[in-house]
């Protein structure tokens, strides 16, 4: 018998009081646990297979705090690192010319992350958000789970000692605030903005000389916004497909998954039920330091989330008043810029006093990476503007989708909290719909004013990357409103790319022109991302397998494990039985290297020949072709790589037929073989052996491959060829679910959780669910209360904020 969500009211008391309706077992553990006092906050958590917890409270402020103490169970220091960068206290800790890992910033050096985040603390930048009434600011109820996280995080510090050698007796382990916990939540909603930007922001410096560096070099700059914004060039990035009713073999919906996220640090996800009874009941992964399920489940429906194609930040170029370098002119009236001078402590050291320029724009930025300055001259200066630092609205939104009985209600949430800064929304539901949107917070950047207010430099760069550098010297060319934004200078709902109930809605980190083929979207400003253009090689293997899947209908849960582990690569469908034969080709079985030494070549002819184009752990060839094509794809550019050149009438198979003739060619096989050779490694090895991670001292063979070879299941992993060959992931699939209905109260989902639960090498979820991945095993969630009740090894824990 399934139970029903208000009678779950009943067995959370239960569990509070007693362990009668528990097994054995799992009886004596709970009498094991410290007994909390009746006051303070406290929650139930149940923890079943792989150590996920489905954590049980009576409202939101008790909810929080079961979340933060679980969360502060498995991954206390990754956390607490987090917290320091937040605070601005990493030079501090750690010295100022460390670089952070980049899970909350861009900034290179601890000092920059520290001048930064200093300055958002110091400006009360997130209190004044947490301060503005919903749907502008985030809510009471996400308010209530801040604070409830946190003192969940800090009572779990309070009555367990730390463990973890990545942070145990360290210092800068401490207790933390609702504040650092909105503030967590404010860098990941900037990441796209002026997190792009700390290190340009906090350099920023008026010249000190009257004539200044020359103009940035517009072609440059075009290639530098460009290849700073494309999505192959991303560490974050994402497959997810739902399925509607139309296809699917009970008429209900489908929803696939696959975010590609860093392996470590603290944008790794982590995996848990939610549940107020009577009032939220919600399963998936959430981002390391956040208090809502940002990819999941519930009884109804389910979502996931791509990156977006939109460009989050716009920059205004700035006229400088001739006898001030300071101030800025505006319709021909001086605005002085706003100093904001922080003050960072630094280890063994004085601390370090900077001054911040700020204007009505935004911050003066010299810089968006090396690659792309921006120099603050005597006559020009830019300010960066991103929308997303005046927005604490994504858990609001992502609370909404917990609550949704449907897509509807999942565009409706987006609609009424416009809180997702850089995420496309896929959902599907049991009713049978289906769902994409690209929903997320831009600059109002219409092609209209960016053709009216673009300097010479912005027209180069918004057509060809979306990044808009508008005159700031014209108020004419402020950003505007849209009736239905809840904040000004954004673009409203009605603006927002968005297809209901397609056979198939999928998107892989391109525009959303191709989120079904059949139907492309098209329509939206530049800002949103391109039409008629290439797409990835992995955008194009989606649509081609999602499509196939649709056409053949009768879908089920099944189809969509099968789809995440096919690991077919569509790259090597392309252009592998081509590359072969040219390989046999070659006079005398040699080829040249770079380093103009003949290389024999002869072996790796038969090998490309008998490889199964995947990158399954047992295949055979694939090392050798994924070595290949990364020296080929670097080496020859894609207008030479190809005999058919791409064509907007079929973008999903264009441009095709590789040509063997281009310049490059022969020097990327010669150039794999020998790499391989060098290494010990054999051309034809299984990809497991050679393509793995060590947890523990195992090593665990991993399956995939990375984006430019068009794989589903997308690995990025470090190469060492002295270590046998890909030894690291560092991003790719992270908390994959597959979710279905069967017209019972409990959703058909199985999920997986790459890299496991835990950081800490001591933890039993350490790797247990990486040895799932890599034999391709999924878990089955344990959703309804029946199902959590009866896991084998149930482990039942009652915490407290007084212990």
């Amino acid at each position: 018998m399934r139970i029903r969500i208000r009678q779950l009211a009943v067995a959370a008391v239960t569990l509070v009081t007693g362990a009668a309706l528990l097994p054995s077992a799992a009886a004596a553990d709970q009498n094991r646990q410290r007994q909390p006092s009746q006051d303070g906050l406290s929650a139930v958590i149940r923890y079943t297979e792989y150590g996920i917890p489905h954590i049980v409270a009576k409202d939101y402020a008790n909810l929080g705090f079961g979340d933060g103490w679980a969360q502060a169970a498995d991954q206390v220091c990754t956390l607490a690192d987090g917290f320091v960068t937040v605070r601005g206290e990493r030079s501090r800790y750690f010295g100022p010319d460390a670089t952070p890992d980049g899970s909350l910033s861009s900034a290179t050096t601890n000092l920059s992350n520290d001048l930064y985040f200093k300055g958002v603390r110091e400006a009360g930048t997130v209190e004044k958000l947490l301060a503005e009434p919903a749907p502008q600011g985030p809510g009471q109820q996400v308010k209530d789970l801040m604070r409830g996280w946190a003192a969940g995080y800090n009572a779990w510090l309070h009555q367990n000692p730390v463990k973890d050698p990545a942070c145990r007796d360290a210092a800068w382990v401490r207790p933390i605030t609702a504040v650092d916990v909105a503030t967590h939540d404010f860098a990941l909603s900037v990441l796209g903005g002026q997190g792009r930007g700390l290190d340009g922001i906090t350099a920023a410096q008026p010249p000190t000389s009257a004539t200044g560096p020359s103009a940035p070099d517009p072609q440059r700059t075009a290639r530098a916004a460009r290849e700073l914004f494309a999505s192959e060039n991303a560490d974050m990035g994402s497959n997810a497909v739902a399925f509607s009713g139309d296809t699917t073999a009970n008429g209900r919906g489908l929803l696939l998954g696959n975010p590609h996220y860093p392996w470590q640090g603290g944008r790794r996800f982590w995996q848990s039920q939610q549940t107020i009874p009577g009032e939220l009941n919600v399963a998936g992964g959430s981002l390391l330091g956040s208090v809502t399920v940002s990819i999941g489940h519930n009884e109804h429906a389910a979502w996931s989330h791509t990156v977006a194609t939109g460009v989050t930040l716009n920059l205004h170029q700035l006229a400088l008043d001739p006898a001030d370098p300071t101030a800025y002119l505006v319709d021909g009236k001086p605005e002085r810029m706003t100093r904001r001078t922080v003050t960072v402590a630094v280890k063994d050291s004085a601390p370090v006093t900077r001054t911040q320029w700020w204007t009505r724009y935004g911050p003066v930025v010299t810089s968006l990476g090396a690659q792309l300055p921006l120099l603050w001259t005597s006559t020009t200066a830019y300010a960066l503007n991103d929308p997303n630092a005046a927005n604490l609205r994504a858990s609001a939104t992502e609370l909404g989708f917990a609550k949704a009985h449907g897509t509807d209600q999942i565009l409706d949430s987006l609609r009424r909290n416009q809180g997702l800064p850089w995420a496309n929304t896929i959902a599907a539901d049991a009713g049978g719909h289906s769902l994409f949107t690209q929903a997320q917070v831009l600059p109002r950047i219409t092609d209209e004013l960016a053709q009216r207010c673009s300097t010479p430099l912005g027209k180069v760069t918004y057509p060809s990357s979306g990044l808009a550098i508008l005159d700031g010297s014209r108020s004419a060319c402020e950003l505007g409103s849209d009736a239905d934004a809840v904040q000004p200078g954004i673009f409203g709902p009605g603006k927002m790319p968005v297809i209901k109930d397609a056979p198939y809605a999928e998107n892989s980190n391109d525009s959303a022109w191709l989120a079904n083929a059949d139907r492309p979207l098209t329509g939206y400003e530049r800002v949103f991302g391109t039409i008629g253009t290439p797409r990835s090689m992995r955008t194009r293997g989606a649509v081609d397998d999602v499509t196939a899947m649709a056409a053949k209908g009768g879908l089920t849960v099944q189809d969509l494990q099968r789809q995440q582990f096919a690991n077919r690569v569509p790259a090597g469908d392309l252009i592998a039985d081509d590359a072969a034969r040219a390989c046999a080709a070659l006079p005398e079985g040699t080829a040249k290297g770079t380093d103009g030494k003949a290389v024999d070549v002869t072996e790796a002819c038969p090998v490309l020949e008998r490889w199964d184009h995947s990158m399954q752990t047992d295949s055979r060839g694939a090392l050798l072709f994924d070595r290949f094509w990364r020296k080929l794809t670097a080496a020859v550019p894609a207008d030479q790589l190809w005999k058919v050149p791409f064509s907007a009438a079929d973008p999903v198979h264009t441009p095709n037929t590789l040509n063997t003739d281009a310049p490059g060619f022969t020097t990327a096989l010669a150039d794999s073989v020998a790499e391989l050779r060098a290494a010990g490694i054999a051309l034809d090895s299984a990809l497991g052996d050679h393509q793995f991670v060590v947890r523990s001292g195992q090593r665990i063979p991993v399956p995939g491959g990375t984006e430019s070879l068009g794989v589903w299941n997308k690995i990025d992993s470090v190469w060492n060829p002295a270590g046998g060959g890909y030894s690291e992931v560092t991003t790719g699939s992270s908390y994959i679910q597959a979710v279905g209905w069967d017209g019972s109260r409990c959703p058909v989902a199985r999920t997986l959780l790459t890299y496991s639960q835990s950081s800490n090498p001591g933890s039993p979820s350490y790797s247990d669910q990486t040895l799932l991945f890599s034999d391709e095993k999924w878990v089955t969630s344990r959703f309804c209360e029946d199902d959590i009740r009866s896991a084998p090894g149930l482990r039942v824990v009652r915490v407290g904020e007084n212990g």
